[in-house]
C-alpha cells in the first residue's frame, strides 16, 4: 500500500485501496489516484539520472572515480552521516524536526570515551571497562531522544526550538567533559564498526545499507510505517482513525537519536578518536540530502530510498570536486550551489506533489 494513499485514507479522502469512497468517487477519480501513485513512485527515482550523470562526469574528471576502492571510500565516508539522514527522514515524515542529531553524534561516543579511556592515556577517566563503550554510546542516544520527546510530546513545545536548545546543551556538555581536547586511544569495541571488514567491504557500509533496507520495508510495508505518513499528513485524522499518535512519535524521536548515536560510533571508530567538535555542521548536509531526496518538510511525504539517493548524490559530487583538484576552501560554496541546483531540478521532476 502506498504511503500517499494511506495518508489520504486516514485523512478522510477515501479508502487506501483507491477504489473510491462511499460518496461514489468514480473511475476518473480512481484514475487520478493511480496516476498520483505512479508519479510518486517515479519521484523516488528522480535522482537516479543525476547520480548516473555525476558518475560519468567523475570518470571524465579522473579515471580513479569508478575504481572499486574509490567507490567503497565514498560509501564508507557517507555511511555515518547517511544514518543521520535516515533518522531525520523518519522525523520529518511525522512532521517534526530534530536539530540535535548532529550533537548526539558527538556527545554519545564522547561520553563513552570519557568514561572508558584510561586516565592519562587519552583524556578519559577510566571509570568503566572498555567493553561497555558501545552500550553507553547507544544509551546516551536513547536518553537524548527521551528528553526530546518529553519536551515535544508531553509538554507540547515546538520541536525546532527544543532540539535547537538540545543541540547547544549537548555541544556544551561534550566541550566540558573533553576540555576542548580530543579523546583518543579508544577501546577496541568502539573501533570495531568503523574499522572492521565484512565480506571485503567496511562493516559500516553494510550496517548502513541494512538500516536503509529495514527503513524501506518498515515504512513501505508495515502498519507502523503507514502510521508515520498518516501522522505527518494529518495528525488529528490519524488520532480519529485510532492511531496512537503519541506512542508513534515517541518511538520515532527516540529511534532517531539512537541512530544518531550509532552514526557517531561509526565515525569515531573510523577516525579512532572523538573530537570536541565532532558532528558540527552535519545537520545542514542532513537536511539537504533529505529534501533533495524528496522528504517533505511539511510531513507525510517522501521515502527512505529517496533519502538514500540524496545523500549518495551529495557525497559523489563532493568526491568529484576533490578528485578535480578544487581547493578545499571552495568546496563548501560549490556544494551549497549544487544543493540549490539539485533542489530546483528535484522540484521540477517531482512536481508540486512535494510541497
Amino acid at each position: 500500500m502506498s504511503e500517499s494513499k494511506t495518508a489520504a485514507a486516514v485523512a478522510g479522502n477515501g479508502p487506501a485501496d483507491g477504489t473510491g469512497g462511499p460518496a461514489g468517487r468514480g473511475p476518473s477519480s480512481r484514475f487520478a489516484g493511480r496516476r498520483r501513485i505512479a508519479f510518486a513512485r517515479l519521484r523516488d527515482l528522480a535522482l537516479i539520472p543525476a547520480i548516473i550523470v555525476i558518475a560519468i562526469v567523475g570518470q571524465l574528471v579522473s579515471p580513479v572515480f569508478l575504481r572499486a576502492d574509490n567507490l567503497v571510500n565514498i560509501l564508507q565516508t557517507m555511511s555515518e552521516i547517511a544514518v543521520l539522514v535516515l533518522a531525520q527522514a523518519l522525523v520529518l515524515i511525522v512532521k517534526k524536526m530534530d536539530l540535535s542529531l548532529e550533537s548526539t553524534v558527538g556527545l554519545a561516543p564522547g561520553v563513552a570515551a570519557w568514561l572508558t579511556v584510561p586516565v592519562g592515556a587519552g583524556h578519559g577517566l577510566g571509570l568503566v571497562p572498555g567493553g561497555w563503550s558501545v552500550p553507553i554510546t547507544l544509551a546516551i542516544g536513547v536518553l537524548v531522544g527521551v528528553v526530546n520527546a518529553l519536551f515535544i510530546i508531553r509538554f507540547g513545545l515546538n520541536g525546532f526550538i527544543v532540539t535547537l536548545g538540545m543541540l547547544i546543551v549537548l555541544r556544551g556538555i561534550l566541550t566540558g567533559i573533553s576540555g576542548g581536547q580530543t579523546f583518543f586511544r579508544l577501546p577496541e569495541s568502539m573501533l570495531y564498526l568503523g574499522t572492521a571488514q565484512w565480506l571485503g567491504m567496511p562493516a559500516s557500509v553494510w550496517l548502513c545499507l541494512v538500516l536503509f533496507a529495514v527503513g524501506i520495508v518498515v515504512l513501505g510495508f508495515t502498519s507502523f510505517g503507514r502510521s508515520l505518513y498518516a501522522i505527518g499528513g494529518n495528525v488529528d485524522a490519524a488520532k480519529a482513525a485510532g492511531i496512537r499518535t503519541d506512542r508513534v512519535l515517541w518511538t520515532v524521536i527516540v529511534i532517531a537519536s539512537l541512530l544518531a548515536a550509532l552514526g557517531g560510533l561509526l565515525l569515531s571508530g573510523r577516525l579512532a578518536s572523538v573530537a570536541s567538535a565532532q558532528g558540527n555542521g552535519y545537520i545542514f548536509t542532513v537536511f539537504a540530502a533529505a529534501v533533495i531526496g524528496g522528504i517533505s518538510l511539511n510531513g507525510g511525504k517522501g521515502t527512505v530510498f529517496g533519502a538514500f539517493t540524496g545523500i549518495l548524490l551529495l557525497f559523489m559530487i563532493q568526491n568529484v570536486l576533490t578528485l578535480g583538484g578544487v581547493p578545499a576552501q571552495w568546496i563548501g560554496a560549490l556544494n551549497g550551489t549544487i544543493i540549490l541546483i539539485a533542489l530546483a531540478v528535484s522540484r521540477i521532476t517531482g512536481g508540486r506533489a512535494q510541497d
